[in-house]
């Protein structure tokens, strides 16, 4: 290509933009398509079934994974069952957290001089 272009006068670089006329695309990106291997709507809802199962519910999701995987059920990789847990917006913490109960402040009520003692004055 290169003695060609030599011979003709014209730079390579003229050749191929001229060869293939369409650039670069500006705008928004076109969508994309799924690859073949994805798991379809229904799979994806036995897998979510699976980590809500009350046998698992408390488990973290690799240990679901494992079970299963022992038990000889293979659904997908640990990512997608990743994946399908932070669409259902179950990512976070599977256990049931202890919430402490809210803290009450004492309230000091005085209604005449002497009755109220306190080492902290910031609260009077």
């Amino acid at each position: 290509m290169q003695r060609a272009c030599t011979l003709t006068g014209i730079s390579r670089a003229t050749y191929y933009r001229k060869a293939k006329p369409i650039g670069p695309m500006h705008g928004p990106w076109l969508p994309r398509t799924p690859p073949p291997q994805t798991l379809s709507l229904a799979e994806r809802e036995q897998v979510l079934a699976v980590l809500n199962a009350p046998g698992y519910a408390d488990l973290a999701i690799p240990q679901v994974w494992a079970r299963e995987l022992d038990e000889g059920r293979y659904w997908c990789s640990m990512s997608t069952m990743y994946r399908i847990a932070r669409a259902a917006g179950q990512s976070r913490e599977r256990r049931r957290q202890a919430t402490h109960p809210p803290r009450v402040r004492p309230e000091l009520v005085a209604t005449g001089p002497s009755q109220v003692w306190s080492w902290d004055i910031t609260a009077l």
